[in-house]
């Protein structure tokens, strides 16, 4: 294997390892103030839930870059041997779906968490405790959709 598709591995790790960090580490964060709910009132289980999995996105984003490069140089059978200045292309242009889904991630976990603590006062007002945790999603989106139009801008053939 070359410096230039070990490169791009790496590109494709880090968007895979810290977006999923980011949701590993939200989801917990909901999770552990939704268990609090759910102790007290049972009922609110599918609300919390969904507060829940909101943060879980992020690593179904960062899935989908890393996949990406795997599909663009061809890595699940005989893989395109690329320059190493390709291989550092693809890994900056992973960079903005690592960096947006770890922070965005960790920081939807918190919002969904308060979010849990709302539902637990005023059931009522789930939909704003969601749309309050989807605001953040907002710029993991982002990240993927510019890490996904650069991929594109690469040529490695």
């Amino acid at each position: 294997m070359g410096i230039g598709l070990a490169l791009a591995i790496l590109g494709a790790a880090l968007a895979i390892g810290l977006a999923g960090s980011g949701s590993a580490i939200g989801v917990g964060i909901a999770g552990e103030t939704g268990s609090g709910v759910i102790t007290e009132d049972p009922k609110k289980f599918g609300k919390i839930l969904l507060l829940q999995a909101l943060p879980g996105t992020q690593g179904i984003y960062g899935f989908l870059a890393g996949f990406w490069v795997m599909m663009k140089l061809n890595l699940l059978a005989t893989p395109i041997q690329i320059s190493p200045q390709v291989g550092l292309q693809i890994l900056f242009a992973c960079l903005p779906i690592a960096i947006a889904g770890f922070i965005s991630g960790i920081y939807q976990g918190r919002v969904a968490s308060a979010g849990c603590g709302l539902v637990a006062k005023k059931e009522e007002e789930t939909g704003k405790a969601i749309i309050f945790a989807a605001m953040v999603e907002t710029y993991a989106v982002l990240g993927l959709l510019a890490t996904i139009l650069l991929l594109n801008g690469i040529q490695v053939g």
